[in-house]
C-alpha cells in the first residue's frame, strides 16, 4: 500500500512502523507525566490521520488507538464511514464552517474547534439524532494580541461562548482546545490556556478537558495540564504528497 513519500510498503511493514512510533509517543507522554507528577492515564492520545488512508486507521485501531482526529470535513466523513465498524471516537479538530457544522456533528463524537457562537446552532441540529450528546471543546486563540495567526476565540469571549454551548441540548461542553502560536513559546502559550481553563471551570466545573500539544510540544502541554494531546507526524510519519 502507498504511504506517500516513503513509497510502497507491505501492510506488515507499515504496522511495524506505526507500532514503533506509537510506543515512542506513549513513552514521551509517560515521561512528561512523570516529570509533572501526573498519572499517564490522565492523558488521552488522539492520533491525527489527516491525509493518511483508512488502512492506517485500521492498523492504529489494531494497535490500541481509540481516538482519531481529522481536520477536513470531506475526508473525515468518508474515513469515519469506512471505519465505522471499529468503534473509534472521532475528533474533528480543523477549522469549522457553519454550513458544514451539522454534517460534522453527524459523525464526530468530539468537536474541538468551536470558536464562535455561529457554529453552536448548526452543531446542535446535526447532533440531534445521535444516541449521546456531541462533546464540544472551545478553541481558544493563543496568539499575542493583534497577531494574525491560528484560529480561536478571544479568551474574553470564552464565557459567553461556553454558555451558548452549555444551553444546547444535543451538545456537551467538555473544555478547551488550543494550538501554540507559530514561532512562539509553547510553554507560555499553554500556561495562558491553562489559566483560561481554570477560569472556565469556576463556572462550568464539568468542563475538565484540555486539549493541547502536538508532535513537537506535547511535553509542554502535559506540564500545563493537558488531558488530550493531538499527535500526527510523530505517529504516522511525514504527510503523503497531495495533489
Amino acid at each position: 500500500m502507498s504511504t506517500g513519500p516513503q513509497g510502497h510498503v507491505s501492510t506488515a511493514e507499515r504496522r511495524q512502523e506505526l507500532a514503533a512510533n506509537l510506543a515512542a509517543v506513549r513513552e514521551r507522554i509517560a515521561r512528561a507525566c512523570a516529570d509533572a507528577g501526573r498519572d499517564a492515564d490522565e492523558v488521552t492520545l488522539v492520533v491525527v490521520t489527516k491525509f493518511f488512508p483508512a488502512s492506517d486507521v485500521r492498523l492504529l485501531a489494531d494497535l490500541g488507538v481509540r481516538h482519531v482526529g481529522e481536520n477536513r470535513h470531506q475526508e473525515a466523513e468518508a474515513k469515519a464511514a469506512e471505519c465505522a465498524d471499529l468503534g473509534l471516537t472521532w475528533h474533528f479538530i480543523g477549522g469549522l464552517q457553519s454550513n458544514k457544522a451539522a454534517a460534522v456533528a453527524a459523525y464526530a463524537q468530539v468537536v474541538e474547534s468551536v470558536d464562535r457562537s455561529k457554529l453552536v446552532r448548526p452543531l446542535d441540529r446535526g447532533a440531534q439524532g445521535r444516541d449521546a450528546p456531541v462533546d464540544v471543546l472551545l478553541q481558544v486563540s493563543l496568539d499575542p494580541p493583534g497577531a494574525v495567526g491560528r484560529a480561536g476565540a478571544d479568551p474574553a469571549d470564552v464565557p459567553a461562548l461556553a454558555a451558548s454551548v452549555a444551553e444546547a441540548p444535543a451538545l456537551r461542553l467538555r473544555g478547551l482546545m488550543g494550538v501554540a502560536p507559530l514561532g512562539g513559546d509553547p510553554e507560555t502559550a499553554f500556561g495562558r490556556l491553562a489559566q483560561v481553563h481554570r477560569d472556565l471551570r469556576a463556572t462550568f466545573p464539568d468542563a475538565t478537558w484540555l486539549s493541547a500539544g502536538m508532535s513537537g510540544d506535547l511535553e509542554q502541554a502535559v506540564r500545563a495540564g493537558a488531558t488530550h494531546v493531538r499527535i500526527g507526524s510523530a505517529v504516522l510519519g511525514s504527510r503523503p504528497e497531495t495533489k
